[in-house]
Parts: structure tokens; sequence; C-alpha cells
């Protein structure tokens, strides 16, 4: 059972997806990305695509944003993140889109100052999500985008982005990019 790790609804544990389709954020990379962020979610409007359990939005919730979009494809597992987000009362703050990504980037309204990428590791580097980000103007100016990935794939360069650093724990790494000014 996942479980938040800080803010004022620290320590509470969330209901996984009876799925297997979820494969959720280890805990200690969940801390380590939120200890990056610390100073960035405090009043943020944060995107979590892929969001599986909702555990990095509700987390970033439980840790002051303003504004979280949590979006997930399947339905059943989309209303688990919904059921989550009325029990813990953050509905003020938190909503669950339930749609592809691509399809919900199309719906969205921006600017979002964190966007959590975490797609099925198997897949491929989701480029096209990266880049309609940007074409949708859905990113604020100094917004991060982190993507979370095997530890053992190689990211190729990702058109629009600048690499701003990178952290590996065990199997999972986190990638962090910032959209290009131009």
């Amino acid at each position: 059972m996942p479980k938040i790790t800080g803010g004022q609804l620290g320590s509470r544990k969330l209901r996984s997806p009876k799925s297997s389709a979820v494969r959720p954020t280890p805990g200690r990379v969940k801390e380590a990305l939120f200890s990056i962020l610390m100073h960035r979610v405090e009043g943020a409007s944060v995107l979590d695509l892929f969001a599986g359990t909702g555990a990095i939005g509700i987390e970033a919730a439980s840790r002051g944003a303003a504004r979280v979009v949590a979006v997930e494809a399947d339905r059943a597992i989309a209303r688990t993140i919904e059921e989550a987000v009325e029990q813990l009362e953050i509905g003020d703050v938190m909503s669950v889109v339930a749609a592809p990504a691509d399809r919900a980037l199309y719906r969205l309204e921006g600017p979002f100052d964190i966007v959590y990428l975490d797609p099925p590791y198997a897949g491929d580097v989701p480029l096209q999500l990266f880049a309609l980000l940007r074409e949708r103007t859905l990113l604020a100016p100094e917004a991060v985008v982190v993507y979370e990935h095997a530890a053992r794939r190689i990211l190729p360069a990702i058109p629009g982005y600048r690499s701003a650093r990178e952290e590996v724990y065990g199997d999972v790494a986190l990638a962090f990019f910032a959209p290009d000014a131009s």
C-alpha cells in the first residue's frame, strides 16, 4: 500500500488498484523526488500523467500544490484515485481525468509548473507527449518535466528540452527536463 510521505496528509495510506498495470513509484524514490522538488511544490500547478495509484499527485497536494491533475487511462484505476481524493478531502485541489495521456493533453488547460511522466517502462520514450506539452503551451516558463523510467534505459535527446538532472535509485531513474526557452 503506497503511503503519503509528507505534508498535511503525511503517513496516510492509499489503496492500490487491483491491477497488474499499476507499478507504484517506490517510497524512497517518491521521497527523493519531493526532496528535490521541495521548493517548487508549494502553490504549484502539477500534472501527473500515467497516475496509477495517484500517489504522486496526492503527495503534491499534501505538500501544498495549488492545483493537481492526475491523468489515468484505465477508468477503474482512475475511479480508485477519485475515491482517494474524496476520502482525503482534497477535491478542491486535485482532479482526475480518465483518458489516455495524449488525448488528455488536448483537453487540459495549462500552464503546469511540474509534470510527472511515469509511463510503462517497456514502452518507448514518450516523445509525442513531450512535444504535445510544448505545442499546447501546457508548460509554465520555469516548468520541470520529470520522467520516471527504468534505470537501464539510455535516454535520447528530447527535442525542445534540455536535461537538467538525472537520479538513479536501484532499478528506477528520474530524469528532470526543462523546456528550451525558444
